[in-house]
């Protein structure tokens, strides 16, 4: 049986303007087309469909495929079959959609990995681990969904960063929640944020707080352990216990 407990509306096709309809019809993409399909044949979808149905590992990456084509999409929850309480994704305002956008993101130039390999060290831009060139993923500081692509013109390695795939994912579920995507789409409070700008930002999904991802690797694992057994004497968490490390330094 299907999830359900909040009440969503349907959406049926022949409710939708035409123009819209024409709009989801010219939608490219698998991901785009699986999802777009699946609300017009049943309102909504779920990230439960998304994941057990459709085999994504990561349902909101769906969802962001969908939304990088100009077509809004409204978030909102429901029961899960485990009785949790699950997102789902429906069309929202047909006149907030974005045609201008169709065909979704553009092709990295072959040598800007190259560029961005070499200028990062090879690391991670949010967690600093470093990785080997394939682990790593070319990432819009600012959005798709907010900023785009830069048409025909030549790409600015300054405007794109470097992930690794657990970081990838936490900015993905972070820029899919804030406020900021589902308001306004201003490109500056992206360029503020930590998930845009990790080496110098005043917020983090405009809430007030600051962050360091700390990555022990390799010849570091010992002094981790011996930080973690240090911790767990005084009682603490790992994380608890740096802070108050670092508080006593100064």
């Amino acid at each position: 049986m299907r999830p359900g407990g909040d009440g969503p509306g349907e959406q049926p096709p022949d409710e939708l303007p035409e123009w819209f309809l024409d709009h989801l019809r010219a939608a490219t993409g698998r991901r785009s087309r699986i999802v777009i399909g699946h609300i017009l044949k049943h309102g909504y979808v779920t990230t439960e469909e998304l994941s057990e149905v459709y085999g994504y590992g990561h349902p909101p990456r769906a969802a962001r495929d969908v939304r990088e084509q100009g077509i809004p999409l409204e978030t909102f929850y429901v029961t899960g079959g485990d009785g949790r309480r699950i997102a789902a994704y429906r069309f929202g305002d047909p006149h907030d959609a974005r045609p201008y956008k169709l065909g979704g993101r553009g092709i990295w130039p072959k040598d800007l990995k190259a560029q961005l390999v070499e200028s990062s060290r090879s690391r991670c831009a949010i967690c600093a681990a470093p990785y080997r060139a394939r682990e790593l993923q070319i990432d819009h500081r600012v959005p798709y969904e907010v900023g785009g692509d830069w048409g025909d013109g030549d790409v600015d390695p300054a405007q794109v960063m470097l992930l690794c795939g657990s970081c990838n994912r936490s900015k993905s579920w972070t820029c899919e929640h804030c406020d900021n995507l589902t308001g306004p789409r201003d490109a500056e409070v992206c360029r503020t944020c930590y998930w845009g700008n990790p080496e110098d930002y005043s917020h983090i999904a405009l809430r007030q707080m600051r962050r360091v991802d700390l990555v022990w690797d390799a010849g570091e694992i010992d002094e981790h352990d011996r930080m973690s057994r240090l911790a767990m004497e005084a009682e603490e968490r790992l994380a608890d216990f740096i802070k108050r490390l670092l508080a006593g330094a100064e």
